[in-house]
């Protein structure tokens, strides 16, 4: 099965904000609110020559401040170091996640009902298309999802806040898939929404053709019978 890959751009389901936030611009990693802006894009400067590259893939720093940044505050310092224990509000990570898949497959959406993971997301190898959706009902937009392309090519890293749905579909031949997880696998509580729910209309680009999907995600719920959270 072939699925051409879709353009480099952030898509949004109508209703959400329509403008991008900058939080953090800084020599060494970008952080953008996208059209949800609990939901936040971070790309790493690349320095490479003809013996190869290096990028910062992750500062603790960074990602502390954008989160706790105000949505389109750009004053404060990015780059200011802050000690997590002294931030409770900020995430800790606690498990490294790593996926391999072929072209078409389409994993999610999913979340943990109790025990919820907030997760930072990226492709080490190939391309995917990265979905949050939000199902918080006390969100003013729930049921709405924005959608990003990741890729080796260009760096890209999301952070899914706890509180959302998240899946993605792979546009290259293989893609890698890693993650950061605030919270530990809890199958117990794992619950699943249909990739195709029209109520949230994901404008998946799979241009006719059918995803594949695991049993688990197959038997995916609509968002209106699934278990949100408040």
């Amino acid at each position: 099965m072939h699925i051409p890959g879709a353009t480099n751009a952030s898509v949004a389901n109508t209703g959400c904000p329509s403008a991008n936030t900058t939080l953090a611009d800084t020599t060494l990693m970008h952080a953008q609110r996208l059209a949800i802006p609990d939901v936040i894009c971070f790309t790493p400067k690349v320095f490479g020559d003809d013996r190869g590259f290096f990028y910062e893939s992750f500062n603790q720093g960074v990602f502390e401040q954008a989160l706790l940044q105000p949505a389109g505050d750009a004053s404060k310092d990015p780059t200011a170091h802050i000690n997590s224990h002294a931030n409770p509000r900020t995430p800790h990570f606690v498990q490294d996640n790593h996926s391999r898949s072929t072209r078409g497959v389409l994993r999610g959406l999913h979340y943990q009902i109790q025990q919820p993971q907030g997760k930072l997301v990226r492709v080490t190898q190939g391309e995917v298309f990265d979905v949050a959706v939000d199902i918080r009902k006390s969100s003013p937009t729930f049921g709405k999802w924005v959608g990003e392309i990741l890729s080796v090519q260009n760096n890209k890293q999301i952070w899914v806040p706890p509180g959302f749905a998240h899946g993605f579909l792979v546009l290259s031949e293989t893609a890698e898939f890693l993650y950061k997880a605030t919270d530990f696998w809890a199958p117990q509580f794992e619950r699943c929404i249909a990739w195709n729910d029209p109520a949230i209309g994901i404008q998946w680009p799979l241009h006719g053709c059918a995803p594949a999907l695991s049993g688990k995600d197959a038997q995916g719920k609509l968002l209106s019978q699934e278990e949100c959270f408040a």
